[in-house]
């Protein structure tokens, strides 16, 4: 059977053997794509990069990292991913928190320990990200590790204990919004890519960017 469009309102939507007939994900992957796009001009998921929207090229490497991924989303409308699984980004919340704030909760209905964040706009993440970063917050009493490359810490591409959902509340009633404070408050551990000749969480943001990547892609 394959995977099935749904909403955070079902445990984990992927395959039968998320409904029961297998063990747990350890690791579960949500690509970021709520997000407006502003500085590119708007539709950023729907973009096109070497043929193929951005979206695309996230769930791709999300499926790369995990058996068990989703689509974050404000509205089921914003983009098509057929046979992705989408979870909606929690109401009531400002920027990217909404979406992993509905990522943490689907990680736990999911049985995983760990929820791993994709940006829709990183075409060129490294493979084996997910087992680096949790070799590397395993080996610490950290809740979150963060890569970083060219001296940048890159939070999109968090990998978060699944629990620590429980904090989000108490970080949001200090009017602070982004993942990185979130990972600053519950505590973080930084996995460090150093600076190859290519940076491999490139993110595309304007339309100058989109044009960079392209020729790498050529």
């Amino acid at each position: 059977m394959g995977e099935s469009v749904e909403t955070a309102s079902s445990p984990c939507a992927a395959t039968e053997a998320d409904w029961g007939f297998a063990p747990s994900p350890i690791v579960v992957a949500l690509v970021l794509a709520g997000g407006e796009g502003v500085r590119i001009g708007g539709g950023k998921p729907g973009r096109l990069l070497a043929g193929r929207r951005l979206v695309d090229h996230a769930i791709q490497i999300a499926r790369r990292e995990s058996k068990t991924i989703a689509i974050g989303l404000r509205a089921l409308e914003q983009v098509s991913a057929a046979a992705t699984h989408v979870v909606l980004d929690q109401p009531g919340i400002d920027g990217p928190m909404a979406s992993l704030a509905a990522g943490l909760a689907w990680a736990k209905d999911c049985g995983a320990r760990f929820l791993l964040t994709l940006p829709c706009d990183a075409p060129f993440i490294p493979h084996g990200l997910a087992q680096r970063l949790t070799q590397r917050l395993e080996a610490s009493r950290a809740t979150v590790a963060l890569p970083a490359s060219y001296g940048r810490v890159h939070p999109s591409c968090g990998l978060w204990r699944a629990d620590v959902g429980d904090r989000i509340a108490d970080y949001l009633s200090s009017g602070r919004r982004s993942l990185q404070g979130f990972a600053e408050r519950v505590g973080y551990v930084i996995e460090d890519w150093g600076a190859p000749p290519r940076d491999p969480f490139y993110n595309i943001n304007t339309p100058e960017a989109l044009v960079a990547a392209e020729t790498w892609f050529a």
